[in-house]
């Protein structure tokens, strides 16, 4: 099985590891995915240090500037979680963006599980589409 999915998550300060746990679970699930696929997770920086983030993705967590997720295509956007943390997508927009940052420079991401929300996290999922050769002659 390859380790090629990210899941990007949001959460509000404080959201207990059996919430986020809870929703990265059932985004997986809904979409027919396992954990074992997972290479990473990635959030938006202001919420890297969360412990129910920290405890669920260990050392695979991946933060990125808002800023720098604010400028990914995403088909949903909030302005009330750009007012929170200052990028109007945090889950869909840190897994697009890692996944593409994992794929390398020919690689692409995909978004294979859009936004899925419980009380206070919200999860997607894109795939790392490595490209390790070239089409045409």
């Amino acid at each position: 099985m390859n380790a090629d999915l990210v899941v990007g998550v949001g959460c509000r300060p404080g959201t207990a590891e059996a919430a986020v746990r809870e929703v990265v679970t059932a985004v997986l699930e809904r979409h027919g995915l396992t954990l074992g696929e997972v290479r990473a997770f990635a959030t938006v920086t202001a919420r890297a240090d969360e412990p129910a983030l920290r405890a669920i993705a260990g050392d695979t967590l991946l933060a990125y500037p808002a800023e720098v997720l604010d400028r990914v295509a995403v088909p949903h956007r909030s302005a009330r979680v750009a007012a929170a943390v200052g990028t109007a997508s945090v889950a869909e927009a840190a897994a697009l963006h890692a996944a593409a940052v994992l794929a390398g420079p020919e690689g692409v991401s995909t978004l294979v599980a859009g936004r899925f929300s419980g009380p206070a996290v919200t999860a997607a999922v894109a795939r790392i589409v490595e490209r390790t050769g070239h089409l045409g002659p």
